[in-house]
C-alpha cells in the first residue's frame, strides 16, 4: 500500500500542478465571461438600446437564482453527494449553456425574431417577485436584455458551482503540500481574467471597423468551451488519482438547517458576513461600470486609424507585458535570493509603467481599467503570508475599507475635476485603480481565513455556504441599483434619449457618476464601522482574529 501511495499522481509535482492549472485556467476563463460586457457598456446602449437600468438589471441577474432559488446551497449539496469531478464537469456545462444563450440574445439573429417578440410581450410582470421588488425583469426592458439575463442567470449558477468545486479540488490534490501557494496561484490567475476581458472584449466588438457586440460574447463562449474541456481532462486525472489511492472523494458534512442556529448565534460570524457583503458589493458591481465611468470622467481623443496604437498588434503586445507584470510580481514572493527578488520587482515595475503608457497611448478607458488586478496579483501572497505569521486580520479589514472609501470618493469628486487634462487625469485614474486593487487583496487575505476562528470546525462548510449566499445578495442588488441611481441622477440624459434630442452614442459617455460612487463609498463606510466593531468584539470575546494563523512552536 505504501508503494502504491508513493506512485499516486498527487505525489508527483508535475501532476498536481497540472491539475491545478486545469482548474485555475477554467476559472480564469469564467472570470473573463463574467465581465465580458462591462468594457462595452457604451456599445450595448448605442447598438442594443440598453440604458443603465437595463444594463444593471442584466448584470445583477447573474446571482439571481443563487440567491432567490437557493441554487448556491443546492450546488454545495451536489458537490457533497457527487464529488469534485462530476460537479466540475457539470458546472462547466451549465456555464457554457448560459453563455450560449447570452450570446444569442445579443446577436443580429435575435433582433427581429419571433423570440424577440415573445420576450418583448412577456416577463413584464412576475407575480410575487414584482410585489417584493426583486424581479429580474421589468416592463420596458429590452427583449435582448431579458433573454441575456436568462442566460446570465444560468451561467451564474455554473460559475458559483465551479468556484466551490475548484476550492475542494485544490484541497484534494494539495493537502499536506503547497496548498497556500496553490490557492494563491489560482486566485491570482483568476483575477487576471478581469484585465483580459477589459483588453480584448472591445477589440472583438470593433473588429474590422464594424461594431458587433456579439463577437465579444462569442469570444467568451469559445473560452468556456475550452474550460469545459479542461474540466473533462481533470475528470480523468482525478479518477486516476482515486484509483491509485483507493480512497473515496473527500466530502464535507452537507448543509443542514440545524447548523443555522449555531452559526447565526455567533456575533463574530454576522460581523464578518456583513463585512463581506458590503465590501464585495462595492467592488464587483463597480467593475461592471468602471470602464463607462472612466469614459465619462476622462478626456480621450480619437486615435488615427493608421496609427500603431490603433492596431490589434498593440493589443497583443500590451497583453504580453501584462503577463510579465503579473508573473514577475507573483514570483518575487517566492524567491529567497535578494538580488533575484529585486530583479523581479524591478522588471515588474518597469513592465507596469510600460503597460500604463501603452494604455494611455491607446486612448481607451478599457485599457486604463485593465490595470486593476495587477497590483493585487503581486501583493496577495505577501498579505496572506503576513496574516499566517503575524495576524492582524481585523486590522487589515479596517485598512481595506478605508482605502475603498478613499478610492470611490476620488472617482466621485477628484477625477471629474481633471476632465480636460488627459495626462493628469489618466495618471490619477491609474493610481486610484491600483490602490483599489490592492485594497481588494487586503480583504480576501484576511477575511476568509478568519471564518474558521468564528464557528465550530464541523460546520465550517455550512458557514461558508451561508456567507457566499449573503454575499450573492449584494452582488445581485447593487449592479441593478447602480444602474437605477445612474439613470435617476441623470434625468437630462434619460429625457434626451426619450425625446430623441440626444443620441445613444453621446449619452453613453456623458453620465455623471457622482451619486453611484457616493453610494459605493457609503458601503465602504459601513464596512469600516463594522470592522471597528469586529475589533472590539474580537478583543472582548478573544476570537483570535488578530492572532497569526500559524502558531509558533
Amino acid at each position: 500500500m505504501a508503494e502504491t501511495l508513493k506512485q499516486a499522481l498527487n505525489d508527483k509535482a508535475w501532476a498536481r500542478w497540472t491539475a491545478l492549472l486545469l482548474l485555475a485556467m477554467a476559472m480564469f476563463f469564467s472570470y473573463i465571461f463574467m465581465d465580458i460586457l462591462s468594457p462595452i457598456k457604451d456599445l450595448m446602449q448605442s447598438t442594443r438600446g440598453w440604458d443603465s437600468t437595463a444594463f444593471g438589471t442584466m448584470q445583477g441577474s447573474e446571482t439571481f437564482l443563487n440567491v432567490f432559488v437557493f441554487f448556491l446551497i443546492f450546488a454545495g449539496i451536489i458537490l457533497d453527494k457527487m464529488g469534485v469531478r462530476f460537479t466540475a464537469v457539470l458546472s462547466g456545462a451549465v456555464m457554457l449553456i448560459g453563455a450560449a444563450i447570452n450570446w444569442y440574445a445579443v446577436t443580429d439573429m435575435f433582433m427581429g425574431s419571433g423570440l424577440e417578440q415573445w420576450f418583448t410581450d412577456n416577463l413584464n410582470y412576475i407575480p410575487v417577485f414584482d410585489e417584493l421588488g426583486i424581479s429580474p425583469f421589468y416592463e420596458g426592458m429590452p427583449a435582448s436584455a431579458k433573454f441575456a439575463a436568462v442566460g446570465f442567470m444560468i451561467f451564474g449558477c455554473g460559475v458559483e458551482m465551479a468556484g466551490i468545486t475548484v476550492s475542494r479540488g485544490i484541497v484534494k490534490w494539495f493537502k499536506g503540500r503547497e496548498m497556500a501557494l496553490a490557492m494563491g496561484s489560482e486566485m491570482a490567475l483568476a483575477r487576471l481574467g478581469v484585465a483580459t476581458c477589459m483588453i480584448f472584449s472591445p477589440v472583438f466588438a470593433r473588429l474590422g471597423g464594424t461594431i458587433d457586440v456579439s463577437r465579444s460574447v462569442a469570444f467568451g463562449v469559445v473560452l468556456l468551451m475550452i474550460a469545459l474541456i479542461m474540466f473533462i481532462v481533470y475528470f480523468f486525472m482525478d479518477r486516476k488519482l482515486d484509483s491509485q489511492t483507493g480512497e473515496a472523494e473527500e466530502k464535507d458534512d452537507p448543509f443542514k438547517i440545524s447548523d443555522l442556529g449555531k452559526i447565526l448565534s455567533s456575533s463574530g460570524f454576522w460581523l464578518v458576513a456583513l463585512l463581506c457583503v458590503l465590501y464585495y458589493s462595492a467592488i464587483f458591481p463597480f467593475q461592471k461600470y468602471a470602464v463607462n465611468m472612466l469614459q465619462c470622467n476622462l478626456t480621450f481623443h480619437e486615435v488615427a486609424p493608421d496609427s500603431f496604437w490603433a492596431t490589434n498588434t498593440v493589443t497583443i503586445i500590451q497583453y504580453a507585458i501584462m503577463l510579465v507584470v503579473a508573473a514577475t510580481a507573483f514570483a518575487s514572493n517566492f524567491t529567497k535570493k535578494t538580488t533575484l527578488k529585486i530583479g523581479l520587482l524591478a522588471t515588474s515595475v518597469a513592465s507596469l509603467v510600460a503597460f500604463c503608457y501603452m494604455g494611455y497611448m491607446r486612448q481607451s478607458a478599457e485599457t486604463v481599467f485593465a490595470v486593476f488586478p495587477l497590483l493585487a496579483v503581486g501583493i496577495t501572497p505577501i498579505l496572506g503570508n503576513y496574516v499566517d505569521h503575524k495576524g492582524k486580520a481585523a486590522s487589515m479589514l479596517v485598512l481595506g475599507s478605508v482605502l475603498l472609501i478613499i478610492c470611490h470618493l476620488t472617482f466621485a469628486f477628484v477625477l471629474p475635476a481633471f476632465k480636460g487634462s488627459p495626462v493628469a487625469g489618466t495618471i490619477l485614474a491609474y493610481v486610484t485603480i491600483l490602490v483599489l486593487g490592492s485594497s481588494f487583496s487586503l480583504v480576501p487575505a484576511s477575511l476568509w481565513p478568519s471564518v474558521p476562528k468564528l464557528v465550530d470546525p464541523k460546520i465550517i462548510g455550512s458557514a461558508y455556504a451561508l456567507i457566499f449566499w449573503i454575499q450573492n445578495i449584494g452582488l445581485w442588488l447593487f449592479p441593478m441599483l447602480i444602474g437605477k441611481v445612474l439613470d435617476s441622477s441623470n434625468p437630462e440624459i434619460v429625457e434626451g434619449l426619450a425625446n430623441g434630442t440626444m443620441t445613444p452614442e453621446y449619452a453613453a459617455t456623458h453620465y455623471n457618476y457622482t451619486a453611484p460612487l457616493v453610494m459605493l463609498a457609503s458601503l465602504g463606510a459601513a464596512a469600516l464601522i463594522i470592522g471597528f466593531i469586529l475589533k472590539v468584539v474580537d478583543k472582548k470575546k478573544g476570537l483570535g482574529l488578530e492572532e497569526p494563523n500559524i502558531k509558533a512552536e
